[in-house]
């Protein structure tokens, strides 16, 4: 059957639009699901593929499934889009609601993807059926898979650059679940006449796209709600970034700032581990006055270096402007760094560490990496043989280089396994711990171009935690903590990723 006219114009926009907003808002749900997961759980290899692989297999089933319908195929189109519409929208919030409250994360996580799955790969078979009454199957399928292919670039991009950062997890998911109710409205505007079943399920629309509107308006509410769960103390701050999430937690006088879930500080005790970070290299560096930080965006390593009056600048590298702003300009965090981003001697450049790098020649006198635990494949790249060279030619013949090392308690052969990677990069390397109450034992590689002694280290001392009598017992390590052999990290091989998940596992 054929159709001309402005009403057979507009009936194909409606199609084709429909397969635009269902590709788009489909593998929003998948990058959803991923994004999600790898916060709460960790893992964003494990996570995306399980994503991933889960809803095309669904697809799939839903797609073989399809034959089964042979008539209403407008109603069945529009109720399977309701659906969509109701899980895809709800799912991150059912997420958040499993991971707080129960153990069958990811029981639920795989059905929800399988569900919504199913019904995209039911819905584009059905639409193809429907779109081939508008002219020439050669032209029709594909202006269809056209359209398909361009929703899925769009949710590529607009999710990661402008919807995430926007609106958050929460607030996205319950978005893109209006968008499929857009298209149930839409197609019942339009073929109205032709759906057999209109007024029930327009009023199933109705209900569906009333629960997500009160969603995305409630949806900071909500998150907030349910972080307080994950969280043992009072949330005072939430911040979505385009790189991270960030959240501050008050109890009393303790002040606790997490990146995607993982505690970078405590106001408690966060001065042992910044003393322990900064005073070693600028003591084997002698009088360093260039410091170059990758990571650090809190401003903590910055307030200890501003104590030596001989530094005359220093260079924060941090991906993320958004992290610096905040640790700049809110009220409690700026006065316990002491407003050290605000210094004159500080210029921060909002850039991946590798990338500086790579690709500026300036020579520091003192290199700190003070970058987040190694926990997924991007901070992983910043622990390798390959990064620590490109630091070991940014490093002037004198100076010293200082890497934040996990813990050689809970992840021994995360920790060994830095030391060695900084040694094949043409280091000297010592490695020392200090224990840090809200962290527990926490270590560092202190690493230099020649050989050195750390017993003959010239400290600055005077601050609240170390003093020269104690450096000693720093890089001593007893049985439980002793040297264990592991592989190079390298960019080909991040096997430091698979030593942090797998033994972080003992203690979840």
């Amino acid at each position: 059957m054929a159709f001309t006219g402005e009403n057979d114009r507009r009936e194909r926009v409606t199609l084709l639009a429909s397969v635009f907003l269902i590709a788009l808002s489909g593998l929003a749900y998948e990058l959803l699901a991923g994004t999600l997961s790898a916060y709460l759980v960790g893992n964003t290899i494990l996570q995306f593929s399980l994503a991933v692989g889960i809803f095309m297999s669904a697809m799939g089933a839903g797609s073989f499934l399809s034959q089964k319908v042979t008539s209403n195929l407008l109603d069945t189109f529009v109720l399977v889009e309701i659906g969509i519409s109701a899980l895809g929208g709800a799912s991150a919030l059912i997420l958040f609601l499993t991971y707080a409250y129960t153990t069958a994360y990811y029981v639920v996580l795989l059905g929800l993807l399988f569900s919504i799955g199913l019904g995209i790969g039911l819905e584009l078979p059905i639409l193809i059926r429907i779109i081939k009454d508008y002219g020439e199957l050669r032209v029709t399928l594909a202006n269809l898979l056209a359209w398909d292919y361009l929703g899925a670039l769009g949710a590529s991009l607009l999710f990661p650059m402008l919807i995430l950062p926007h609106m958050g997890l929460m607030q996205s998911s319950f978005f893109f679940g209006l968008l499929n109710a857009a298209v149930v409205f839409g197609n019942l505007h339009v073929f109205g006449n032709r759906i057999r079943t209109r007024r029930p399920l327009f009023a199933l629309a109705s209900v569906v796209s009333a629960a997500l509107l009160v969603g995305l308006f409630y949806s900071f509410h909500l998150v907030g709600w349910i972080e307080s769960r994950l969280y043992d103390d009072e949330i005072i701050l939430t911040r979505q970034t385009k790189y991270q999430r960030i959240v501050v937690t008050r109890w009393k006088t303790d002040l606790r700032l997490y990146l995607d879930g993982d505690l970078q500080f405590s106001s408690e005790d966060e001065y042992r581990y910044h003393e322990a970070l900064v005073q070693p290299p600028m003591g084997l560096a002698g009088s360093p006055q260039r410091i170059l930080i990758l990571g650090g965006g809190d401003g903590l390593a910055i307030r200890e270096l501003l104590k030596y009056p001989k530094v005359k600048e220093i260079r924060l590298v941090d991906i993320d402007p958004e992290m610096v702003r905040l640790c700049r300009e809110d009220p409690l965090i700026s006065r316990l760094n002491e407003g050290a981003l605000a210094s004159p001697k500080v210029t921060h450049t909002p850039q991946d560490a590798f990338k500086f790098l790579e690709r500026n020649d300036r020579i520091w006198d003192v290199i700190l990496v003070d970058l987040p635990d190694p926990n997924n494949e991007a901070l992983c790249k910043l622990y390798t043989k390959e990064f620590y060279s490109l630091a070991r030619h940014r490093l002037a013949s004198n100076g010293a280089l200082c890497v934040q090392s996990t813990s050689p308690h809970f992840v021994p052969r995360t920790f060994w396994c830095i030391q060695h990677t900084v040694q094949a990069a043409g280091f000297f390397v010592k490695p020392f711990h200090v224990y840090v109450p809200s962290f527990g034992d926490w270590g560092f590689a202190l690493a230099a171009l020649h050989p050195y002694h750390p017993e003959k280290l010239a400290i600055r001392g005077g601050g609240r935690f170390l003093r020269s009598d104690l450096l000693g017992g720093l890089f001593s390590f007893g049985n439980d903590m002793a040297e264990e052999s592991t592989e190079i990290n390298r960019l080909d091989h991040p096997i430091l990723l698979q030593y942090y998940l797998s033994e972080w596992k003992r203690w979840d």
